[in-house]
């Protein structure tokens, strides 16, 4: 992978390019890596039509992991996003985000609306985020992150849970930094979210999508289309906000028929 710096504070923010055509920014959810494009098939789908700029967010993968909440304030994100346009040379592009990703999409269209040509984001929400890990995965979990490490979390979350956390979402948030992932979530609870005027303010084709079992984001997605003019909804049937990630056939039906449009 590659690496841009943000001109902030100097984090580096790993990121890598393939295939050709429209260039497409890619950023993936709390937890996870720019590796989930690839194991669901969305690189594989879209490579071969466009340029897919896969990014690894601060705290997460290859990129440098921060142990301070400032550090992961949504304004430095955004500032990470336009570090790593600038460093593959793109001034405008289409914009691809889930969960986490959707929310530092809808702040990059807010913050730098000309560096975003149209937006797709999908299980996200543009309102404050107090409590919103804890209710994820279990109450005090950032206090646990920094007290246990990656293994107590998963201890303390599997003990919350009807069922088994499966191995593959085991080894993936194996690899975390505990450290900088409470840091993370605190800088999610303190965080206010976007007002309302600024989605009213979008002019860019936007592109909604959320699972029909997403509990609380299915509102917050259905809250966010409704303020974007001449946004699209989509609802797909059946999945919450873990599955419909996974849901790709679906997900790039939708995707492709906005892009098309």
């Amino acid at each position: 992978m590659e690496y841009a710096s943000n001109a902030d504070d100097g984090t580096r923010i790993a990121y890598t390019v393939v295939g050709s055509g429209p260039p497409l920014l890619m950023v993936h959810g709390s937890f996870l890596t720019h590796t989930i494009w690839r194991t669901f098939g969305y690189v594989k789908a879209l490579r071969g039509s466009r340029r897919l700029i896969l990014i690894d967010s601060r705290g997460h993968g290859r990129s440098e992991k921060p142990h301070s909440p400032d550090a992961y304030a949504m304004g430095t994100i955004v500032g990470d996003l336009t570090a790593v346009l600038d460093a593959v040379g793109v001034d405008t592009v289409d914009y691809l985000g889930y969960s986490f990703g959707a929310r530092a999409g809808l702040a990059l269209t807010a913050a730098a609306p000309e560096r975003v040509r149209s937006l797709a984001v999908g299980g996200g929400s543009h309102g404050a985020q107090a409590g919103a890990f804890d209710r994820l995965f279990f109450p005090g979990c950032a206090d646990v992150l920094e007290q246990r490490g990656m293994d107590g979390f998963l201890e303390v979350w599997t003990s919350h849970r009807m069922f088994p956390i499966d191995a593959g979402t085991r080894a993936v948030f194996s690899t975390n930094d505990a450290q900088a992932m409470a840091a993370y979530i605190r800088a999610s609870d303190g965080d206010p979210g976007l007002p309302d005027e600024a989605l009213q303010r979008f002019t860019q084709p936007s592109l909604f999508y959320v699972g029909s079992q997403d509990g609380t984001r299915l509102d917050d997605t259905r809250a966010a289309a409704a303020l974007v003019p001449n946004s699209e909804l989509h609802v797909i049937r059946g999945f919450d906000h873990a599955t419909t990630m996974a849901a790709s056939t679906e997900v790039l039906g939708v995707l492709e028929r906005f892009w098309d449009r």
